[in-house]
């Protein structure tokens, strides 16, 4: 019996590899779990921040954006862009997960006064 035809090893190299394809599969599907709960975050954060900034709106755009600022920071959220269109707020937030599965979410929000019910 030569040494090419001797498998001994075998099982071992090959459960190695499986191990460490399965283990690659894990990390994906906890990146994209991060990235799912960011999302939602990052969502969540922009739409409280939106319309806690309508609620200031009277007081002027910059009293607006700076309780969008408080709000997000509050939801561990950056604010990027906050400003005023008409009688609307727009604001746009950023969420980055911590750790060394790091993942950056983006969202927008607007708020503003209800449309008048036409009659």
């Amino acid at each position: 019996m030569s040494r090419v035809d001797d498998d001994t090893g075998v099982a071992t190299v090959m459960a190695a590899l499986l191990i460490a394809a399965l283990v690659m599969i894990t990390l994906g599907g906890m990146r994209l779990g991060a990235a799912e709960v960011a999302r939602h975050r990052a969502q969540a954060a922009a739409d409280l921040a939106a319309l806690a900034a309508a609620g200031q709106l009277p007081l002027g755009s910059d009293a607006a954006c700076q309780q969008a600022d408080r709000l997000a920071a509050i939801m561990r959220a950056t604010v990027r862009d906050c400003h005023v269109e008409q009688l609307d707020v727009v604001v746009s937030v950023m969420v980055r997960t911590a750790g060394w599965i790091g993942v950056e979410a983006r969202a927008a929000s607007r708020a503003g006064p209800a449309a008048r019910p036409r009659y």
